[in-house]
């Protein structure tokens, strides 16, 4: 038991609102690409799919940024308790977990066609290029935009065996979504980060960091009314479209640097989000 509790808390198996982040973007893409043509237990299968692939990239991905990270989070706060900062559990162990999580991953991939697993394969490099951006960019968040909504892509060349420009902006769209809830979610660190060195779109943009995160989430919203343009007339796809606008705005005004624990809360709301998205996407299709 206390190993599974161990291998939970490095894997932030108690904390969804990671693995969800990396999936709702995958639900978006595979839904955007359904159509009435095409078979609905397939659209099943591969949603089933996508959900256990988001779980196992995001937990080798949080074990692998410990363990890059594991001199830094000694000293920060909020990470200080973290497995392998608090010498629970030793690099090599760390290390054969990530290779069972990738491997089983892997397995997961291999059941989309050849796009499809390119596509992944070129993923994993991206995510584990990422626990190092942050000692040498400003902009780890856009990175993380850039890896955590690539599965949009993937998903939608699951279904077609291209790649659109329509699914492009919904890609970009996602990119500025992470860019705003993953500043928000700097913000609880930025004392810490600054001490030790770590660089982020928070720090860089702490005296406007709402006007930034505003822009972000309003790039957001614009690249999603562009792609509902033709279709943006009083229906319930349109109201949850709406809803999940209305929520990025509401976290501008819900996050204050100054209270950390106010910073948290808003970065989940982006799981509700993700869900009013989705839902948005699904209403339109039928």
């Amino acid at each position: 038991m206390k190993n599974l509790k161990i291998f939970i808390a490095l894997t932030r198996l108690d904390k969804p609102t990671g693995f969800m982040l990396l999936f709702w973007p995958c639900s978006w893409g595979l839904t955007y690409a359904y159509n009435i043509n095409q078979n609905l237990n397939t659209f099943f299968y591969y949603l089933f799919l996508f959900f256990l692939g988001s779980v196992l990239m995001r937990s080798a991905g949080c074990v692998f940024n410990d363990i890059i990270d594991k001199d830094l989070d000694k000293k920060v706060e909020r990470t200080k308790l973290r497995p392998i900062a608090s010498g629970k559990i030793s690099i090599k162990q760390s290390l054969l977990y990530v290779i069972i999580l990738c491997s089983l991953a892997f397995l997961i991939l291999i059941q989309f066609n050849f796009l499809t697993i390119a596509l992944g394969v070129g993923s994993m490099l991206l995510a584990f290029a990422y626990p190092f951006m942050k000692r040498v960019t400003y902009w780890p968040q856009l990175f993380l935009g850039l890896t955590f909504n690539w599965g949009i892509i993937m998903a939608w060349s699951s279904m077609n065996y291209y790649i659109s420009l329509e699914i492009i902006i919904l890609y970009i769209s996602a990119i500025f979504w992470t860019l705003g809830y993953d500043t928000i979610y700097g913000a609880q660190d930025i004392s810490d980060d600054e001490i030790i060195g770590i660089k982020s779109t928070s720090i860089k943009f702490k005296d406007n960091i709402k006007l930034f995160v505003s822009i972000s989430y309003l790039i957001t919203s614009l690249s999603l009314i562009y792609l509902y343009k033709d279709n943006l007339e009083l229906n319930i796809s349109t109201f949850f479209i709406f809803l999940f606008i209305s929520s990025l705005i509401f976290q501008v005004f819900k996050f204050k640097t100054n209270k950390p624990d106010t910073c948290l809360q808003a970065f989940k709301l982006n799981n509700y989000s993700g869900l009013f998205l989705l839902l948005g996407i699904i209403l339109k299709n039928i």
